[in-house]
């Protein structure tokens, strides 16, 4: 499956590399492993969805906001292949964060939104383990973070 050709067919356009704003990088790799750090569901340089899931951010808009994050991660993937989305192979993990008020229990179909998303674009490639959380509160309050590991072909 060409990974561009499926984001151009399903209209999703990846946004640049997400900034670090702390003292982290955007990913390390190790022989042909790549962890990535989490995402935010910023988008054009901003946050789009700020606050508790179950309060201030209905589940739908934290499903676009684990979207957003995913699209995130593609471009830190896309970096991380040196540009060539052929180099990728397996997605192989998603961690999944959710800013969730203390009565909001769907934190997993809130997660859905990047499993989704990941499936959606890299296919069989896409399909992965994955850890959802709910969080008493995430960095710039943001509504939801995810962080990928993958596979490089060798």
């Amino acid at each position: 499956m060409n990974i561009e050709s499926r984001l151009k067919e399903l209209g999703l356009v990846l946004p640049p590399v997400p900034q670090s704003v702390a003292n982290y990088v955007p990913f390390v790799r190790v022989g042909n492993t790549v962890h990535t750090s989490g995402a935010l569901c910023m988008w054009e340089g901003a946050l789009r969805y700020v606050g508790k899931v179950g309060a201030e951010v209905s589940e739908d808009e934290a499903y676009q906001a684990a979207r957003i994050c995913a699209l995130n991660n593609l471009a830190v993937i896309k970096e991380a292949c040196g540009g060539d989305f052929d180099r990728f192979e397996q997605l192989i993990s998603v961690s999944g964060f959710v800013n969730a008020a203390p009565s909001f229990t769907r934190i997993p179909q809130v997660i859905n939104g990047a499993s989704d998303l990941f499936v959606d674009v890299l296919g069989e490639a896409g399909r992965h383990a994955r850890t959802a959380v709910g969080a008493a509160v995430l960095p710039l309050d943001s509504s939801v973070e995810t962080a990928v590991i993958i596979a490089l072909k060798a």
